[in-house]
């Protein structure tokens, strides 16, 4: 921990939230301390790692990134729970599958790179606060402090901030060597039994098939392990994985509840998904972490200059609501129907209703898939 003893702002958690952040901080001068329990960036990670075209055109901290960590996704096939299907395409929208462990240490090694001292296998122990920011202990002073520690936030355990309560529960086997059908698709399957309240998928990424799913449950590995068990006997017909062995095995909790209250304090403040930032309905939140990680970064910066106010004020209210997609959650929750979904798949109306879901408004889609 030599050097790390007094910073300007140290971030909790070397998430995509938090990476962004401690290189906005790092490039505009502040002496910044990134803490993270793991010994790798890329390990022991909880996402299937999907950027959406927003993420990609739109996020400066992405350029440049290296072809050989994504692969393109066109579009996505719905299968209803009686696994018929409609593909859905809008002109010009795309997903980018990831190799997320190397995209995960590609991004570390860019905060680094920007001057954020990274401190690895450093769990966060606890933060007093002091007239000018908070003493952590061993790990030293800072003047403003970052949770960006996942759902389970530390941080926001310590300093009486906001937990989010609301959860999915998700699983995701990784094949390697393996091949599916319409690879240029990510396929997402429908149904009540085995996926209550989301869905489970299936998405050709870059060197391995990712299948997953996740549903409305508190889980745990005997969780994960009967959950995967029904979804594959459940996709058997499409993509049979029932005897193959998976070389990466993934779970864990998924916030769906929005945002945490309070998201912030004096001098401290939540990003990611510790902040709740992720979407009610798709439950995607790289795109929402990159984007706001970086403006509170920003943020921070300014006020640690003397430019602007204490960003846990006025700047996280510019943090989104999703007040919508709260409703569309309580909604799917409560009135998710295998018959209703089986009847309307391919209507007009369900893709209307999917292209809000996969592509943000702009569901101009391809009238002559199946």
């Amino acid at each position: 921990m030599e050097g790390l003893k007094q910073t300007d702002c140290t971030v909790v958690g070397a998430s995509f939230a938090g990476l962004a952040c401690a290189t906005a901080l790092a490039r505009a001068g502040m002496q910044v301390a990134v803490l993270d329990k793991k010994a790798d960036p890329g390990e022991k990670l909880h996402t299937t790692g999907i950027l959406v075209k927003e993420a990609a055109e739109q996020v400066a901290l992405l350029d440049g990134l290296p072809p050989e960590l994504v692969r393109r996704i066109d579009g996505v096939r719905l299968y209803a729970p009686n696994l018929r299907h409609a593909d859905l395409v809008a002109p010009g929208c795309y997903f980018l599958a990831t190799d997320t462990p190397n995209l995960m240490r590609w991004l570390a090694a860019r905060a680094e790179h920007a001057g954020a001292r990274m401190a690895w296998r450093s769990a966060f122990q606890a933060a007093e606060r002091t007239r000018s920011g908070f003493d952590l202990g061993a790990q030293g002073t800072t003047r403003f402090l970052v949770g960006a520690d996942g759902p389970n936030s530390q941080v926001a355990k310590a300093l009486g901030l906001g937990r989010s309560s609301n959860f999915l529960f998700g699983v995701e086997h990784e094949f390697a060597g393996a091949e599916i059908a319409a690879p240029g698709m990510l396929h997402c399957f429908v149904d009540r039994r085995v996926a209550r309240g989301y869905i489970g998928w299936v998405v050709a990424g870059v060197g391995v098939v990712q299948v997953g799913l996740a549903r409305r449950v508190r889980g745990d590995r005997a969780t994960a392990s009967a959950m995967m068990a029904a979804f594959l006997d459940k996709i058997a017909p499409v993509f049979d994985f029932r005897v193959e062995r998976p070389v990466a095995v993934r779970a864990g909790m998924i916030p769906c509840g929005g945002l945490v209250r309070p998201v912030a304090a004096r001098r401290v403040l939540l990003v990611g998904d510790a902040a709740g930032m992720v979407s009610p309905v798709t439950a995607g939140g790289i795109h929402t972490a990159l984007k706001h990680g970086a403006a509170a970064g920003h943020a921070i910066g300014d006020y640690l200059d003397g430019r602007t106010g204490d960003p846990s004020g006025a700047f996280v209210r510019s943090y989104p609501r999703f007040r919508t997609k709260r409703l569309l959650r309580f909604l799917f929750d409560h009135f998710q129907s295998d018959a209703a979904f089986n009847l309307l798949l391919g209507t007009r109306l369900m893709r209307k209703a999917a292209g809000v879901v996969y592509f943000h408004h702009r569901g101009a889609f391809d009238p002559g898939e199946k």
